[in-house]
């Protein structure tokens, strides 16, 4: 009989743990099951277990190969511990900073969530939210999307800029964005501004654009139509930026700074002027807008509006989960404002006389 040599010992898979039962756990950290439990289920009431308690309990929960019965769970509590998050598109950028803030309080509570891209479709925007609550999502979170119906389950909406009832919304300050980045400018000698603003879909354009010529007027700095572009293209790309800041200098109209929309258009917008010969920050200042990952390693790093994207994520899921787990609390907050920052980087220099 001729026996085959088989798979060398050290090569072999490891068969998997077997996992054991709430019971069994508890027993092995000497705590009661309940505690365990609330623990391991992220419930409300395991915030009045110590922290040093709680990181005991999931370190042996995961040493011990415990797998919860999620399904189990859910029928018994009758819930379904999933919230659903409207979004215009998933790339680097505005909404992918919004949704890590967003994913890292929903894995912390134990909530599991879907993400939908509308791209800025208005039938999909219109039809997500039911489509949602079908598939029993417990609330739902609007990233850079209008909400126009009220809400039959909480929402908060991110940059919704509407009142809606049932809906939270989560804005900027954007009079106090638009005089940090314009004070800036200003005291760098520079009054000829162009600007760059957003498309008609985003939510933030038209609020944005107000608070830019109300701080302007303020300041005493003219917004000159000659040196006013709008955003074109619902593309992610640069190439957005790029195309209307070609078409900005094509009007031949002198310009020594340029506050872009967001930190893509802004990007975009420095290489048509570097192919236009003129040199960036020595003969153009750039502003941006958001401070994307990306923005403090281009070349120089973008001078940019912060805006504090992952916390507003985070305020979103924290708010969102409030509601779920309080629904008969009745009042709710209608607004919460979150504050800008100016990151100063090597796109602004001083003005050339």
């Amino acid at each position: 009989m001729v026996r085959s040599k088989g798979t060398p010992v050290a090569n072999r898979p490891r068969p998997a743990s077997p996992s054991i039962s709430l019971k069994e756990l508890a027993a092995h950290l000497g705590l009661s099951s309940a505690t365990v439990s609330l623990v391991i289920n992220r419930s409300p009431g395991a915030k009045s277990i110590p922290a040093a308690t709680q990181e005991r309990v999931r370190a042996a929960a995961r040493e011990l190969n415990y797998r919860p019965n999620l399904m189990a769970r859910s029928l018994r509590q009758k819930r379904s511990f999933t919230i659903g998050v409207v979004v215009p598109e998933v790339s680097e950028g505005y909404a992918a900073l919004v949704l890590s803030g967003i994913e890292d309080h929903l894995l912390q509570e134990g909530y599991f969530y879907f993400v939908v891209s509308h791209r800025h479709r208005p039938d999909l925007i219109e039809e997500y939210p039911s489509l949602l609550q079908q598939r029993a999502v417990e609330g739902i979170i609007a990233v850079d999307t209008v909400l126009g119906e009220p809400s039959q389950i909480p929402a908060v909406a991110i940059s919704g800029h509407t009142q809606v009832p049932g809906v939270t919304s989560i804005v900027l300050d954007h009079n106090l964005a638009a005089q940090l980045a314009l004070e800036h400018l200003q005291k760098q000698g520079h009054s000829r501004i162009a600007m760059i603003k957003g498309q008609d879909f985003s939510s933030d354009t038209e609020i944005r654009w107000r608070a830019l010529h109300h701080v302007a007027k303020q300041l005493g700095i003219t917004v000159n139509g000659k040196l006013t572009i709008q955003l074109e293209s619902d593309s992610p790309s640069p190439e957005v930026g790029y195309a209307v800041t070609r078409k900005l200098l094509d009007r031949g109209e002198p310009f020594t700074a340029l506050f872009a929309f967001n930190d893509i258009s802004a990007i975009g917008a420095i290489q048509a002027l570097r192919e236009s010969g003129r040199r960036v920050p020595e003969d153009v200042s750039v502003v941006g807008f958001d401070d994307i990952q990306s923005a403090a390693y281009q070349n120089p790093g973008l001078t940019t509006v912060r805006q504090p994207l992952r916390e507003m994520g985070v305020i979103a899921a924290e708010t969102l989960l409030g509601r779920v787990n309080s629904p008969n609390q009745g009042e709710y907050p209608k607004e919460i404002v979150v504050k800008p920052d100016l990151i100063v980087r090597g796109t602004t220099a001083r003005a050339r006389s």
